[in-house]
């Protein structure tokens, strides 16, 4: 029983260790895209998706974001995904938005049917990340997947506004 307990008791101060380490981390997970961020994307966005060169875009920031002292770890590099995602998600919506205006009300349905199934299928798509790797790398290996298919599906909407 005391070997059990001393286990126990060492299992808990290992999780409580493990949570004070993680909590510079944890609470970068607040932060949000700077404007320079924000730029750098839809310049980028801009010059390069009428040419077909838009994919060239993605990560922009992330690798940037990674390239800073302890930016490469796990969480850390999970949450400089999140927030380049979080650029192209603006994007995305502002570019669902512009086509909308552009559509008669059956177009609208319709698009509004397709980017319910890219959701169901992005959703489906990265979370698959953890169910084959279960491992310390599945959090940013589903956040870079979340970042790529986000992004990929706003440079497809530019293109949707340009036909």
């Amino acid at each position: 029983m005391r070997a059990c307990g001393f286990v126990h008791l060492l299992a808990a101060g290992f999780v409580a260790a493990l949570a004070i380490v993680m909590a510079p981390s944890a609470g970068a997970q607040t932060r949000k895209a700077t404007a320079q961020e924000t730029r750098l994307i839809r310049d980028c966005v801009d010059q390069k998706s009428g040419s077909g060169k838009g994919e060239q875009c993605i990560g922009l920031v992330s690798s940037r974001c990674m390239k800073k002292p302890g930016g490469d770890a796990g969480l850390n590099r999970a949450d400089c995904y999140r927030v380049e995602r979080e650029v192209w998600d603006a994007v995305l919506n502002e570019k669902y938005q512009e086509l909308q205006g552009d559509l008669d009300e059956d177009q609208k349905t319709r698009a509004r049917e397709m980017q319910r199934a890219w959701i169901a299928s992005r959703d489906a798509t990265c979370a698959f990340y953890h169910h084959k790797i279960q491992g310390s790398m599945a959090v940013p290996m589903t956040a870079s997947c979340l970042l790529t298919e986000t992004a990929r599906r706003a440079l497809l909407l530019i293109t949707f506004s340009g036909v």
